[in-house]
């Protein structure tokens, strides 16, 4: 029992004393840290730079968001008959009013010829029974015949007169059915692929109807942002609204036919609302500008999300029913906001930081905060001012106290137009 004591204790005493050797080992070799002496003496840094700018920043929400067609209709047939001919081909516009489909018409002429006839022959009766009217009204002033044979006499010509207006009822009725033997376009579209061929038997209650007909100039993008932003939607919203009008919204969007009827007015006087950009999905591509019309008048509980919707000019025809896109907001400007490029903050232990470059050209780690990164650009709300230079690019090669130099002429500088790169000369300090 004692030697087992001794030799566990031997194995304690030795595994300390390799811990100790190892740590003096790795303490011993580490380099030592530059000294001030030693970051004067290394040779200048190649980096690039780029100028701390205030300047106005769009306010974005980002959302998915699908196109559909600002109108879309289902043509049918109103009555029943045989498709005679088609004035369109698939896939092409078509104008409203465009005569589009034609049916077998003679059943319908047939009929009005017949309600027309009908009120010639009631005509004719009335005429008569106005002539005697006027007759025994004369003979009745002598007294030649008694007061019922006339009262008998004019109810008889105001029952032909009510004849007469059925007649002329009959045969608008007519003229209906026989206008609806001629489809036109209920509104400027692309038609899509036609479902029944001419000479086949068309119904009334077919629900496929003739052909669909899409709107697409304008066009329609529904999306959806998070829940949490419906207090700053609904308050730029409000904001935009014309002085001396409350609005709690803007203007819904209609639907169906009706917004069919009045897509001709829309794109003549397009509805004020808040910028929307609509670009190609995961992709730098912008397709289209637009308004908003219509905020949801509810929030979906599932899913956490308001939906929205746009209204967009397509005369290109770049935006396509179905089609999935991502959607910017555009909800006002952060005016004077301190700009840098996206690439000049980087994120340490401490947090977000950002190389500042000094008068003398030496570094310096500098602690920032970041309200929100867009187009390749950050908007940095502490800890830098404007005018300052801080590193773009080579960050890696850096430690507090070196001396940089700028690496090309082509360095970034936020302040540029659009947000793009301008030239940094070497050794600006402004």
């Amino acid at each position: 029992m004692a030697i087992s004591s001794v030799r566990r204790s031997f194995l304690w005493w030795s595994l300390a004393a390799l811990l100790i050797l190892g740590a003096w080992g790795w303490w011993s070799g580490r380099p030592a840290p530059a000294s001030a002496a030693e970051n004067a003496a290394a040779p200048p840094v190649l980096v690039h730079t780029a100028t701390v700018a205030a300047r106005d920043m769009p306010i974005r929400i980002q959302g998915l968001g699908a196109v559909q067609a600002w109108a879309s209709v289902t043509v049918r047939a109103r009555i029943d008959g045989q498709l005679e001919s088609v004035g369109f081909r698939e896939g092409e516009v078509v104008r409203q009013g465009q005569l589009i489909a034609r049916l077998d018409d003679r059943t319908q002429k047939a009929q009005l010829a017949q309600a027309i006839a009908q009120r010639a022959r009631d005509q004719a009766q009335l005429d008569n029974a106005r002539e005697d009217l006027a007759r025994y009204v004369e003979l009745a002033r002598h007294g030649a015949i008694d007061r019922k044979t006339l009262d008998t006499q004019r109810a008889q010509v105001a029952v032909l007169q009510a004849t007469v207006q059925s007649d002329e009822a009959q045969i608008q009725a007519a003229r209906v059915q026989l206008d609806y033997t001629r489809i036109t376009a209920p509104l400027t579209g692309r038609t899509g692929a036609l479902r029944v061929d001419p000479g086949n038997l068309v119904r009334a209650t077919d629900a496929d109807g003739l052909v669909l007909i899409n709107q697409i100039d304008p066009i329609a993008v529904s999306f959806t942002v998070p829940d949490t932003a419906f207090a700053e939607v609904q308050a730029a919203v409000r904001a935009q609204a014309p002085a001396g009008g409350a609005a709690s919204g803007p203007p819904s969007v209609a639907g169906g036919e009706a917004a069919g009827k009045a897509a001709g007015a829309a794109a003549a006087h397009p509805v004020p609302g808040l910028a929307v950009e609509v670009y190609g999905r995961g992709r730098p591509e912008l397709l289209g500008r637009g308004a908003l019309v219509l905020v949801d008048n509810q929030i979906d509980a599932a899913s956490g999300t308001l939906r929205l919707k746009a209204r967009l000019d397509n005369p290109g025809q770049g935006l396509w029913p179905g089609q999935t896109v991502d959607v910017r907001l555009i909800l006002g400007d952060r005016a004077g906001a301190l700009v840098v490029p996206e690439s000049a903050v980087q994120r340490g232990a401490q947090g977000l930081y950002v190389y500042v470059v000094e008068p003398d050209g030496r570094v310096r780690p500098q602690t920032v905060r970041m309200a929100v990164a867009q187009d390749g650009l950050a908007v940095v709300t502490e800890g830098l001012s404007a005018g300052q230079r801080v590193v773009v690019d080579g960050q890696y090669k850096l430690r507090p106290g070196l001396k940089i130099a700028e690496a090309a002429a082509e360095a970034a500088d936020a302040a540029s137009p659009g947000g793009k790169a301008a030239p940094v000369a070497p050794g600006d300090a402004s």
